[in-house]
């Protein structure tokens, strides 16, 4: 086996050290709508394309039970867009300062690519918020050779492989056993072990940590060594192959999968 081609998820993964950009987002455009919700609830489904991670928080029985109690009756699909349409402007409003490229990712980018491999990638984020990112990330030296979005799959986001497939078929990658996918979310591994591909998932500056880079820094060792085995366990749930603790693992972990 030779591998052909990686493919990086964006938020929490290369960019935006604990995936923070969609949280407060997506917590402002509940509370718009009368319904407060936490964090854990607002991390749960990250990664999944905007409106289906709405459509999935007010699935969960707390919040549906809210949503009733608040506005009378049951939430249906309009009730989705109208949170999303409190969401998507906020989000490209204050989408620029969370663009920053994680520690690590440019060089271990300028290592894989010097084993041959291409690069591809797949987000949550729609294209207009993607334009946004991949600007701003290119400015910083990091550039995949292409990226997808959910609206290149008919809004067929993650869990679901197709996003995957496309960069397959755009990088013209033979085998999905000779792709990786990296991702920092449950939706991430989901999405690679639904595609077939190697599933990676990334712990620190996840979005299952849920820490940004300042609160990550300020905890001690041993703080850092609790947070980082929370995440293992989950990744290791909902079955990812490998896990490391930052890109840099990266070019190891590729090695290994290639003497397997």
């Amino acid at each position: 086996m030779k591998l052909e081609g990686v493919i990086f998820d964006w938020a929490g993964t290369t960019v935006d050290f604990g995936c923070m950009a969609p949280v407060k987002a997506f917590m402002d455009s509940f509370a718009a709508n009368g319904i407060v919700v936490t964090e854990e609830e607002t991390r749960k489904p990250m990664g999944m394309l905007k409106r289906d991670h709405i459509k999935t928080m007010l699935s969960m029985e707390r919040i549906g039970a809210a949503w009733k109690q608040q506005h009378g009756t049951a939430w249906n699909m309009d009730d989705v867009e109208t949170i999303y349409s409190s969401f998507e402007p906020e989000l490209l409003a204050t989408l620029t300062n969370y663009t920053k490229v994680k520690p690590g990712v440019v060089d271990t980018v300028a290592a894989l690519r010097s084993m041959g491999l291409k690069l591809g990638s797949t987000t949550g984020y729609t294209d207009k918020m993607m334009k946004i990112v991949v600007q701003a990330a290119a400015s910083q030296g990091y550039q995949p050779d292409c990226w997808f979005s959910p609206d290149s799959t008919d809004g067929m986001g993650r869990p679901y492989p197709y996003m995957i497939f496309k960069n397959m078929m755009e990088l013209k990658l033979s085998d999905v056993n000779k792709v990786v996918k990296v991702g920092d979310t449950v939706s991430d591994i989901k999405e690679g072990k639904a595609a077939g591909v190697w599933s990676v998932g990334v712990i620190d500056g996840s979005s299952v940590m849920g820490l940004n880079e300042d609160q990550f820094n300020a905890l001690s060792d041993t703080e850092k060594k609790e947070r980082r085995e929370q995440v293992r366990q989950i990744f290791v749930e909902v079955g990812a192959d490998y896990m490391i603790q930052d890109i840099t693992e990266l070019p190891n972990i590729l090695k290994q999968i290639e003497n397997q």
